[in-house]
C-alpha cells in the first residue's frame, strides 16, 4: 500500500516531529494562524504537545494519523465546516473518544456540536481566562478515572436490562425510579451522561428537564432520552428545548443506546469487550437516520440526480427532485414531510441561492435545514452559501461518504420507530 500523503505544514512549526512520549497531545484545527498560535503557545505552558492544522481535512487527516489527546476545534474552516470534522471524528471507532472542544466564532452551530458529542463550545473572541478553562475542561476529561450515569427509569426489568448494558469496571451508574429523585441528585452532583425514560411516576420526561433547565443544578449533562414510544414532532421539539444534546431512541434499539453512552462517556471503543464491539458495529451499519426521512433534491444535472438519488434510497431515504429554485419551493409547498433540502447552487430560472433566501423568508422553512452543493470549491461561494441560509455546502463532484457525514449532522436527530 501506499504511504499515506503527508500532511501540509501549518504557517508555523509545531510538535507533530517529536517522538511520541508520555506527554499529552492535542491537535488545534484553525484556520487563522494568529489564534492557532495563541493556543499553540498556552498548549505549552500547560504542558501539552501541540499539533497544528489551518484545514478541515488536514485536521481530520492529522488526527487519524496521531491520535492525539484532545482536540480545539474551529467551525469555520476553509475547506469545509467544523461539524463535518466532528462527524467523521465521532463516526470512526478510532478517533471518536477523543474529547473535541469547540472555540469558534460561529454561535450557531453549538446545538449540533454538543449533540455529536463536543464537550464545550467558547465563543471567540475569547479571554485568556476562558481559554484556560476550555483547556481545564479537558484535562477534567483525560484525568478523569470513573466516568457517572444517572439513569432515570421507575420500571425494574428496564432499570436492569440497561446497566446490564452499559456497566463497565471505570462506569459507575446512579439509579433512580422518580424525576424527584433525579433533581436532588442533579443540585449537588456532576454527572458525565443522563439517560432517562419520559414516563415517570411523578413528572414526564419533558417536565424533568423543564425543571433542570430551570433550576440551578450543578452541569446539565448530555441526556439520552431512551423511549419506546412513538412522539409527535411537537413532542420532539419540545424535548429539543430543553436540551442540546437530547437523542431519541427506541426501546427495541439497544445497540443505538450503547453507541450513544460510549461517546459521551469518551470510551476507547478498541478497549470494550468484543461483543460490545459488535454491537456498535451493528449500530452504525443500520444507519438508521435515513430510513422514513425524505429529501429534496435540488439540481437540473440529470446525471447528478440519478447518482444522488440512488445513493440515497439506498440508505432509506425518499427523494424529492425539484429542477430549479422555482421547483423547489413549490415542492416545499406540496410534499409536507421534506425533513432536509440538497439545494445546487447553478441553476437556470431560479439559482440555488435565491431559492434558500425565499426559504428563509418562509416562517414554516425557516429552521429547514439546507446544505448546499457548488460548482467549485471557491471561498467567496461557500460565503455566499452561508449569507443565503443554507447549514452547510459541498462542492461538486460530490463525494458520498462527505454527503452522508454532512446528512448525518443536519437531519433532524429524532428517529422514528
Amino acid at each position: 500500500p501506499q504511504p499515506p500523503s503527508p500532511v501540509p505544514a501549518p504557517q508555523f512549526a509545531d510538535d507533530r516531529s517529536i517522538p511520541r512520549d508520555q506527554v499529552r497531545r492535542v491537535l488545534v484545527i484553525e484556520d487563522e494562524p494568529q489564534f492557532a498560535h495563541i493556543l499553540y503557545d498556552l498548549a505549552h505552558e500547560l504542558g501539552y504537545r501541540c499539533l497544528v492544522a489551518h484545514g478541515a481535512a488536514d485536521g481530520f487527516e492529522l488526527a487519524t494519523q496521531f491520535v492525539p489527546d484532545a482536540i480545539l476545534l474551529d467551525m469555520r474552516l476553509p475547506d469545509s465546516t467544523g461539524l463535518d470534522v466532528l462527524q467523521r471524528l465521532k463516526d470512526s471507532p478510532h478517533t471518536r473518544h477523543i474529547p473535541i472542544h469547540v472555540v469558534s466564532a460561529a454561535d450557531n452551530a453549538q446545538g449540533a456540536a454538543l449533540q455529536m458529542g463536543a464537550i464545550g463550545y467558547a465563543l471567540k473572541p475569547t479571554t485568556r481566562d476562558e481559554l484556560m478553562k476550555v483547556f481545564g475542561r479537558l484535562e477534567e476529561k483525560l484525568t478523569q478515572k470513573v466516568k457517572v450515569v444517572l439513569l432515570v427509569e421507575d420500571d425494574d426489568l428496564q432499570r436492569e436490562s440497561v446497566m446490564r448494558l452499559i456497566e463497565d469496571d471505570d462506569i459507575e451508574i446512579v439509579a433512580v425510579g422518580s424525576g424527584e429523585e433525579a433533581l436532588e441528585l442533579l443540585r449537588t452532583r456532576v454527572f458525565d451522561c443522563m439517560i432517562t425514560d419520559l414516563r415517570l411516576p411523578d413528572m414526564q420526561g419533558s417536565e424533568l428537564l423543564k425543571a433542570m433547565a430551570a433550576e440551578e443544578i450543578v452541569s446539565f449533562p448530555p441526556v439520552i432520552v431512551y423511549t419506546g414510544r412513538n412522539l409527535t414532532r411537537d413532542e420532539e421539539t419540545e424535548l429539543q428545548r430543553y436540551s442540546r444534546s437530547i437523542i431519541i431512541k427506541g426501546a427495541r434499539s439497544p445497540e443505538r443506546l450503547l453507541d450513544e453512552v460510549t461517546l459521551f462517556l469518551h470510551k476507547v471503543e478498541a478497549e470494550l469487550s468484543s461483543e460490545r464491539q459488535g454491537m456498535l458495529k451493528t449500530a452504525r451499519g443500520r444507519d438508521r437516520i435515513f430510513e422514513g426521512r425524505t429529501i429534496l433534491l435540488v439540481d437540473d444535472d440529470v446525471r447528478n440526480i440519478f447518482a444522488l438519488t440512488s445513493a440515497l434510497e439506498q440508505r432509506g431515504a425518499a427523494v424529492e427532485i425539484g429542477r430549479n429554485g422555482r421547483e423547489a419551493l413549490e415542492k416545499l409547498d406540496q410534499v409536507r414531510e421534506i425533513d432536509l433540502v440538497l439545494m445546487d447552487v447553478m441553476m437556470p430560472e431560479m439559482d440555488g441561492l435565491e431559492a434558500t433566501r425565499r426559504m428563509r423568508a418562509d416562517p414554516r422553512f425557516e429552521k429547514m435545514p439546507v446544505i448546499a452543493i457548488t460548482a467549485k470549491a471557491m471561498k467567496d461561494d461557500r460565503e455566499q452559501c452561508l449569507a443565503a441560509g443554507a447549514n452547510d455546502y459541498l462542492a461538486k463532484p460530490v463525494d458520498l461518504e462527505r454527503l452522508f457525514s454532512l446528512l448525518r449532522v443536519w437531519m433532524p436527530k429524532m428517529e422514528r420507530l
